[in-house]
């Protein structure tokens, strides 16, 4: 039945793969592996952070440009 393997047909996959790359290589792929997914996660991370609107202030009235009743006027 073709399908999913199974029971004893995973334990065969595993000695093949095993037999064909080692125990040395196969830790090693498991090695990075390990740090791309965790320097996916830290950029993911980073980008969430450069995403989030920042913090209301507690006055939201003031702006960061003068107001029209704050500008000097001229003097003619």
């Amino acid at each position: 039945m073709p399908g999913m393997p199974s029971g004893w047909e995973w334990v065969v996959i595993a000695v093949v793969v095993l037999v064909l790359f080692g125990g040395a290589k196969l830790a090693g792929i498991g090695k990075n592996a390990g740090k791309a997914i965790r320097e996916f996660k830290e950029e993911t991370a980073a980008g969430k952070a450069a995403v989030e609107p920042p913090a209301k202030s507690a006055k939201p009235e003031e702006s960061s440009s003068p107001s029209a009743a704050e500008e000097p006027t001229s003097k003619e």
